[in-house]
């Protein structure tokens, strides 16, 4: 009950002391404020994003996985999406026979492979940038969340010399996004647009396709590109059901270990495995600007430090007069650290509400994905004012508990 009557105590003398500094409090608060800011922006857009796979996957029901070449352990810990967008040229060990030997496997609903194909798409004039062209089958729209805007996908009835495109690349090509009809030409080629896709607004999804700038054509296309060879980069799998996932994994990965001559020269990714490498990037974005961020805490701290340094200097006196009335060093030293909590802790709080409302503007204006909101990360935030306002705070309150009580009656400024 003591203890407790002696922290009000302290709490209430802190206020009064930083209201009696206004101006120089505020300040001083929104130093820590701004470091808050910075990092719960960071951490609440890189926990965005480092969900939006993961939110794919779970809107298809969970039941998907993904086939792609090379072994597990040589698979790329942070994918180079840039690369991948402008087309693979690398070679792949999965073939048409993969394909069809996992379509013959119960349980499957649906399988599409993904054959990237680099070169130039040209509508006249018009050659766009980063353009994926993409050789699959009419099953992609079962594996994915791609949806047809206008006209229709490709399928078993259409021509070879046929093509669905992005809303994004119809517009860059043909200057709208009304393109049903029109042509456009690449390695030689010419195709007629039958259908543009929804506009997705997500270039980051565990196809590493932008489909708002993707051509897509049929896989019988794609191989006239490549020697009428099907070099196939991802194969993606959608079972029936969610709970004979597993097993199904276990027959895909038996299938193809036969068809490679026992080598497992294929990785199979499926859950949290298809956003890991995506999550990685992010994480190391993330942790990189946290550190940057967490330099202007480490400014808004020696503010706080500066601060209740000066406040000591001013209340020499009062020091004095306190250790004369029975006042311990412990006493001393809990009423300058409680002032220095108090504005770390309202710095903090203030840093919190002022991180988020920022974050969701920049998701808003400037990215595809909603910012996160949990515990974890208000926890962050709290758990940082609370380190900075200790360790900024300290020195100067050990430094008022040490003044000599004589001395410090004979002050008077």
């Amino acid at each position: 009950m003591r203890l407790r009557l002696l922290i009000l105590y302290h709490l209430g003398c802190a206020y009064e002391s930083l209201r009696a500094n206004r101006s120089r409090t505020i300040l001083t608060v929104s130093g820590i404020a701004i470091g808050v800011a910075s990092i719960i922006l960071i951490l609440a857009l890189s926990a965005g994003a480092s969900r939006i796979i993961s939110d794919q996957v779970n809107n298809l029901g969970g039941a998907v996985a993904v086939v792609r070449p090379g072994m597990p352990d040589h698979q790329p810990q942070i994918n180079n999406l840039t690369a991948t967008l402008a087309g693979s040229k690398t070679a792949s060990n999965l073939t048409e026979f993969d394909l069809d030997d996992i379509k013959e496997i119960s349980g499957i609903s649906a399988v599409a492979p993904l054959m990237l194909i680099g070169g130039d798409v040209t509508a006249g004039e018009n050659t766009p940038k980063e353009v994926s062209i993409i050789a699959t089958t009419p099953e992609l729209l079962d594996v994915t969340d791609l949806t047809v805007r206008e006209g229709q996908f490709i399928d078993e009835i259409t021509s070879n010399n046929t093509a669905v495109i992005g809303a994004q690349l119809a517009v860059d090509l043909f200057g709208t996004e009304q393109a049903a009809g029109r042509t456009f030409h690449t390695h030689g080629k010419t195709f007629t647009v039958i259908g543009i896709l929804s506009r997705a607004n997500n270039p980051i999804n565990y196809n590493n396709v932008d489909f708002d700038h993707a051509a897509i054509i049929r896989l019988d296309s794609g191989k006239l590109f490549n020697q009428n060879i099907a070099s196939i980069q991802q194969i993606n799998i959608r079972a029936t059901d969610n709970q004979e996932l597993s097993d199904i994994i276990k027959k895909v990965n038996k299938k193809l270990v036969q068809n490679h001559y026992g080598e497992r020269d294929f990785t199979i990714l499926v859950g949290n495995d298809l956003a890991r490498p995506a999550n990685e990037l992010f994480y190391a974005i993330g942790a990189t600007l946290t550190v940057v961020a967490g330099v202007s805490l480490i400014v808004g701290g020696i503010g706080i430090m500066n601060i209740m340094l000066v406040s000591v200097a001013e209340r020499t006196r009062e020091i004095g007069i306190r250790k004369a009335l029975g006042a311990s060093n412990g006493h001393i030293v809990w009423q300058f650290l409680l002032e220095s909590l108090v504005m770390s802790l309202v710095g903090g709080l203030l840093g919190y509400g002022l991180g988020y409302l920022s974050a969701f503007a920049v998701a808003r204006t400037f990215l595809t994905f909603n910012p996160v909101f949990n515990w974890e990360i208000a926890g962050t935030a709290f758990g940082i004012a609370l380190v900075v306002g200790l360790l900024f705070g300290l020195y100067p309150a050990i430094r008022a508990a040490r003044k000599d009580p004589i001395a410090s009656l004979r002050q008077y400024n």
